[in-house]
């Protein structure tokens, strides 16, 4: 049940944060590893009830759990295993998404939804690690002109030092897990993005690309704010 004077709501299983979006500008997430399909489909339908303006965004879903939403509510937007669902809203400002690699594709996938469910736009830039420089070369003008840029990157985690070189947009550095041994399922990018020699790059924890987004997408609707003068 739901109790507003405590802004949560009782599942039993769950207490669901229905009071954060007041708090913080963002709703409740939920992080459907390890939950069952049922649990998931709980919180979500909770989290629509609570912040119908707001879709009800769920990462790392199962297949079983992907399909079970769809079902539920076909309207859902879907990318790989991160779900929004209900309306997206309208963007404000932009956010550009870079891979150093396809294999970093998930990660990055997680971040660009969130980023829309959080009310941001999101221009891609796929497969232009440092094996060939000039890829990125290339894209400088798009990440010069979003808002924020969000490089998502394993082996050893180098795109994010380049990207936070060529141009003075703030740079949210997501190490991920792909790799050979010696990269350690994600450390040695960790600490190649930790230790970067580029100012105004900051880093999330491995594989985290809806941390990543919201971080992103907060930086873009204040900036947009600003420009429309509502701040």
């Amino acid at each position: 049940m739901t109790d507003p004077g405590r802004g949560y709501a009782d599942l039993g299983f769950a207490r669901v944060d229905t009071d954060r979006a007041a708090r913080t500008g963002d709703p409740e997430v939920v992080y459907g590893a390890g939950k069952t399909t049922e649990e998931v489909l709980g919180i979500v339908a909770t989290l629509r009830e609570s912040s119908p303006d707001r879709p009800a965004l769920v990462t790392r879903a199962t297949p079983a759990t992907v399909a079970a939403l769809r079902e539920r509510w076909p309207e859902a937007t879907v990318d790989r295993t991160t779900v929004a669902v209900g309306a997206l809203p309208p963007a404000r400002g932009s956010v550009a998404v870079v891979t150093a690699g396809t294999s970093d594709e998930p990660v990055a996938a997680e971040a660009a939804l969130t980023l829309r469910a959080s009310g941001a736009g999101v221009v891609r830039v796929t497969d232009v690690g440092v094996a060939g420089l000039h890829r990125v070369l290339d894209a400088r003008p798009v990440l010069a002109a979003a808002d924020a840029v969000v490089v998502v990157a394993g082996m050893e985690g180098a795109l994010p030092s380049v990207v936070g070189g060529l141009v003075g947009t703030p740079v949210v550095a997501v190490p991920t897990s792909v790799g050979y041994g010696a990269s350690f399922s994600g450390l040695a990018a960790l600490l190649g993005m930790l230790n970067s020699c580029a100012p105004g790059v900051v880093v999330c924890n491995i594989d985290n690309g809806f941390g990543a987004g919201v971080h992103a997408a907060r930086i873009a609707r204040a900036l947009a704010d600003a420009r429309d003068g509502r701040a």
